[in-house]
């Protein structure tokens, strides 16, 4: 078996540890400290992510979407899949070297998705883009952590909290959908959203897609 080679490291901000990009042959792993976050192997929820959410954006002719994490741009290829040429997709990405990573020993995963015209990248916090305007995007796809816990920075738990989430529904236009992919299940985290003024959808989607693997769990939050 081919060995894993480390390519290089990168602190998250605000002390949520070290992520480390690793190889082994064609595959890439991101790690958080002994974690694996994310592996090009294994695209399938991240995908669906995207892919339902602006799904139910087919009839608006200019939808605008903020992805929450770039990570290996499952969820943006995705979304580029399913908009139409008038789009506008905005991603948020907290860590300047996963942003490098993307461009540089990824660049192939990536498949030259971040020239795309309806994309900009914009490295900060997707919580600061979430509070920076009332009614200024179509849809929110939120995929910064394991779910809702911070995992990787514990600051990520105000994203989902009430307040976070009420400033969610008040960045999405009427009928918008805020879209949040996590690793398990959390009956609070639902709870939380509803209590927000959400419309709320539970979808269960495999790890590789049709293929199978881990179960993973989709909020679909629309602002009613």
């Amino acid at each position: 078996m081919i060995p894993w080679s480390l390519l290089d490291t990168a602190q998250v901000p605000g002390g949520g540890g070290e992520l480390r990009l690793k190889q082994r042959g064609a595959e890439f792993a991101i790690m958080l400290d002994q974690s694996e976050l994310m592996n090009s192997r294994l695209s399938g929820s991240e995908e669906a992510l995207a892919t339902i959410a602006c799904g139910k954006m087919r009839e608006r002719e200019t939808p605008r979407v903020l992805i929450g994490g770039l990570g290996m741009g499952f969820t943006l290829r995705a979304a580029l899949a399913a908009v139409g040429p008038r789009a506008e997709i905005v991603v948020a990405e907290l860590v300047p070297a996963v942003v490098a990573w993307a461009r540089g020993p990824m660049a192939e995963v990536f498949g030259g998705c971040l020239s795309d015209p309806r994309v900009s990248i914009r490295e900060t916090d997707v919580g600061r883009l979430i509070g920076g305007g009332a009614s200024a995007y179509d849809a929110i796809l939120l995929d910064v952590d394991n779910g809702p816990e911070g995992l990787t920075r514990k600051s990520n738990d105000s994203l989902y909290d009430l307040k976070g989430l009420s400033a969610a529904r008040a960045a999405l236009r009427p009928g918008g959908v805020l879209a949040v992919w996590s690793s398990g299940a959390n009956p609070k985290f639902a709870w939380r959203l509803g209590k927000a003024g959400f419309a709320v959808e539970e979808i269960r989607a495999r790890a590789n897609g049709s293929r199978g693997g881990a179960r993973h769990f989709i909020w679909m939050a629309t602002r009613t």
